[in-house]
């Protein structure tokens, strides 16, 4: 592998273009390829973002022998699939969150991985961002005790409801927890590294029966998260981080730009990312500097952390299923 890495995009979405916008940042790496079933589209894209190569359908983007990693940003439900593809063409892979729809397809995908070889990550890109790696060094500094309590939640309203949306599309595994409530659920599962004890879900759900808002309680051992998510409203999209001592809130946590410290009703630290980007390119970075390395896996999104989120939404659908 030479000293630059060459991306190949599966996908010329939304979050794709995103990614792209953001890859400017990052060093040692070039965008090589973007791929899409539509090769106008494809054009389109690369001509944007200066990409030198454009394809029309993914198997060509699959077997350019040119690129080292690839980037999925298909819908949830063809993640698995292209995933599993892109690593048996000896690709490394980073696949968007949520990176599979079930615990079972994430089990195979890693399976697929250690069978090829190949690097594997969720492109988890909230657990990258400084402001959020930086509540967890103050959390593990002691600096706010013993965690109580987390809350989290993440939701934009997506009305009028319409069946062939994405968001609500039944066979594109829709809803508002594997579009939004990843990010909630994954944070907690960041902070606390264990399984809920168990689980409350209120539920509300679309006319086709997609949920779209929850309201989640997981209760461990020794402390209690609560966490939400929705299409019918905007929620307030912050995370705080309770302990003994003090707490954490992090505004916008998704994409945070910033932290702060509290102990009582004081604020005695404060960190602020003064990023010019949306931060998308610390995912791309560390996969980058992982391949460089010649490391098998991410150290930040393991396979255990893509295994337990799954696991967690798994758990809360199952309880969801029918409450409305």
């Amino acid at each position: 592998m030479s000293q630059t890495i060459r991306w190949g995009l599966l996908s010329a979405g939304n979050i794709a273009g995103q990614f792209a916008e953001d890859f400017s940042a990052v060093e040692n790496a070039v965008i090589h390829a973007v791929a899409a079933r539509n090769g106008d589209t494809a054009r389109a894209f690369a001509r944007k973002y200066g990409i030198e190569k454009a394809y029309a359908g993914y198997e060509p983007l699959l077997a350019d022998s040119e690129i080292d990693v690839i980037y999925i940003g298909t819908p949830h439900n063809l993640h698995f699939e292209h995933a599993k593809s892109a690593l048996e063409h000896g690709k490394a892979v980073l696949c968007e969150k949520p990176m599979t729809v079930t615990p079972e397809e994430c089990e195979e995908l890693q399976r697929v991985a250690e069978r090829t070889g190949g690097y594997l990550m969720e492109a988890m890109w909230t657990y990258f961002l400084p402001p959020v790696q930086t509540a967890l060094r103050w959390v593990k500094e002691g600096r706010i005790g013993r965690i109580c309590q987390i809350k989290a939640d993440f939701g934009y309203p997506q009305l009028p409801f319409d069946s062939k949306k994405r968001v609500y599309g039944a066979n594109l595994a829709g809803g508002c927890l594997l579009e939004m409530g990843v990010y909630p659920v994954a944070l907690a599962w960041l902070f606390m590294k264990q399984d809920p004890t168990e689980l409350q879900v209120m539920a509300r759900h679309a006319p086709n029966g997609i949920e779209d808002d929850l309201a989640i309680l997981f209760n461990y051992p020794e402390s209690v998260a609560s966490l939400g998510t929705s299409f019918r409203c905007k929620l307030q999209n912050w995370a705080y981080i309770i302990g003994e001592q003090g707490y954490i809130a992090i505004p916008d946590f998704w994409r945070a730009r910033e932290a702060s410290l509290y102990v009582l009703d004081d604020r005695v630290d404060h960190f602020v990312d003064k990023r010019a980007t949306e931060g998308f390119h610390y995912e791309a970075q560390a996969v980058t500097n992982d391949l460089l390395a010649g490391r098998a896996s991410s150290s930040v999104v393991t396979a255990r952390d893509s295994y337990a989120i799954q696991r967690h939404m798994a758990m809360i659908k199952e309880v969801a299923v029918g409450r409305g």
